[in-house]
């Protein structure tokens, strides 16, 4: 169901009278009468016409026009996504006097996150979020296996200059606006519903769903098992039918879509986060009033933060869902997770093979990381 969030303020302006006295049958007033009153009239004109300039300058956007902004996303409701997505709309609509509306379309209902980019390179829609790189697979580079540890490290990551370098040339491939750049949704984590997985080993000969994205493809190639691509809101079905024998996702993913009730074993090996850039049609963005511009982008910077921290906040309470569920989640000790990154190492040399980056940007981020604690 079409989600509409608008926030429509309207203004009502006090016309304010005078009455004048006289008469040549009335008594003249004292002179301190007429002072007083002459005064009162004029506290009270002024009163009238800072009220009037006030309420004036409070819907100052009303001559720049009305726009409507369409926004598709994956995500449910509930998820931190979909909640941030909820405050960048309501957030525009109160900083814009209700003359920016954005329309929210949220759980794959505008369709995959590929088909909404395409909408939105288009112009048939305006914006969506999500993690999808097939125009611009530089943004790939941040998708490296174990590449941080940390929130500080994986923010410093996407605001960095190189960031912003990757960002503009994505901008220029796919006829886009970045607006943003923030988490998809936190640390990714395996799961399977036929063994605990604790060695890499362990996923020799599973059928891993992925979205098809490169990197991803490429790290399950690497530890043994073979993949086979569903669309996220495919995906629940998928593996319950077996079509995939296991898949991953953040914790906050997991709880959403309610993969625990089709998955039995999980393994919190943080292998990944995906940047989750804003796009936004170039032409639609380039015609708006600068104002307008600005105070997007500011809703936007504001959603990204929020977004992160509602991720910080419930990846926790997600992770304790699954288990309350019955699933059982592996935590593996330092020396298993460095089997994992061993065993996934040979990622990086490819994708440098393959252009998604330089070693020069490699080493940049490496440096980015260690630098963050």
């Amino acid at each position: 169901m079409k989600k509409r969030i608008a926030m429509l303020l309207t203004f009502a302006l006090a016309a304010s009278g005078l009455a004048a006295c006289g008469g040549g049958s009335q008594p003249a007033a004292p002179a301190e009468t007429t002072a007083a009153a002459a005064a009162e009239g004029d506290s009270s004109q002024a009163a009238g016409d800072g009220e009037t300039e006030a309420a004036a300058g409070e819907d100052a956007f009303a001559a720049l026009g009305d726009f409507t902004m369409m926004v598709g996303h994956a995500q449910p409701e509930g998820n931190p996504h979909y909640v941030s997505m909820e405050k960048f709309a309501a957030d525009v609509a109160e900083k814009t006097n209700g003359h920016v509306t954005v329309e929210v379309f949220g759980n794959g209902q505008l369709g995959t996150e590929k088909e909404m980019l395409e909408q939105v390179v288009a112009g048939t829609v305006q914006g969506m979020r999500g993690g999808q790189f097939d125009f611009s697979p530089r943004l790939l580079m941040f998708t490296m296996p174990f590449l941080a540890q940390n929130r500080a490290q994986v923010t410093a990551l996407l605001q960095s200059d190189l960031a912003k370098k990757v960002c503009e040339e994505a901008e220029a491939e796919t006829g886009t606006v970045i607006i943003n750049l923030c988490d998809a949704g936190g640390w990714r984590q395996f799961s399977n519903s036929k063994h605990p997985i604790t060695k890499p080993e362990d996923l020799q000969g599973l059928k891993m769903r992925t979205n098809g994205m490169n990197t991803i493809d490429k790290i399950f190639v690497a530890l043994g098992a073979t993949t086979t691509t569903i669309p996220y809101s495919d995906l629940y079905m998928g593996l319950k039918t077996g079509v995939a024998d296991g898949q991953e996702n953040p914790w906050v993913n997991v709880e959403g879509m309610k993969f625990y009730e089709v998955q039995q074993y999980f393994t919190e090996v943080n292998y990944q986060f995906h940047p989750d850039p804003f796009y936004v049609n170039a032409a639609w963005w380039n015609g708006l009033p600068q104002e307008y511009r600005d105070i997007i982008a500011e809703c936007a910077e504001e959603m990204g933060t929020y977004n992160d921290q509602l991720i910080d906040e419930n990846q926790e309470k997600a992770k304790q869902v699954v288990i309350d569920a019955g699933c059982e989640v592996y935590e593996p000790s330092e020396d298993e997770l460095k089997a994992f990154q061993d065993a996934v190492q040979v990622v990086y040399d490819q994708c440098v093979e393959e252009g998604i980056m330089t070693s020069d940007e490699l080493q940049e981020m490496l440096d980015i990381v260690a630098n963050t604690k």
